[in-house]
């Protein structure tokens, strides 16, 4: 079975009846946070998204199940499948997943689907503390970890002092 990541903040989504995409909102906590270091970011996602205060512009275009000619898509989130079981947030919610669907109350199936999970690969702090030196020197050559990492540690030091 291949990982999937987390849903966070600032996904985007789309709808398989709209003609846009748009920005999904973490209203629901304020607590766990993924892939973001600071906690100032990424909030997780849950099945707790719901309603009409789901995403940043709550549209996604024209809404093909409203009519002919398509009116503008209003957004209610009513329910989330394929959520990750295993882990209850502290707001109560489940974790959404890359390929979580959304059922809107207009068209009433899951037809909200997950572009991109939001998550961001960057560097932090903890990636050079768990470094196999050996093979990263073997990767890349050109830098010296060692050096690199009594340079920062001495950095450290130097702002735990300067408190």
């Amino acid at each position: 079975m291949s990982e999937k990541f987390a849903v966070v903040q600032g996904a985007i989504c789309s709808c398989q009846f709209g003609s846009a995409t748009d920005q999904l909102k973490v209203n629901s906590h304020q607590k766990e946070y993924a892939n973001d270091p600071e906690g100032a970011e990424k909030l997780i996602a849950t099945t707790k998204e719901l309603g009409t205060a789901t995403f940043e512009n709550n549209s996604f275009g024209s809404c093909s199940q409203m009519g002919n000619p398509p009116p503008p898509c209003k957004v209610n989130v009513t329910q989330w499948q394929g959520f990750y079981e295993k882990v209850t947030l502290s707001n109560g919610g489940k974790v959404l997943l890359e390929d979580s669907k959304a059922i809107c109350a207009i068209a009433g199936t899951p037809c909200i689907s997950v572009d991109w999970h939001g998550q961001i690969m960057e560097l932090a702090e903890q990636n050079f503390k768990n470094v196999n030196i050996d093979i990263h020197s073997q990767l890349n050559p050109l830098v010296d970890l060692n050096e690199l990492m009594q340079d920062e540690e001495e950095s450290w030091i130097d702002n735990d002092n300067n408190k």
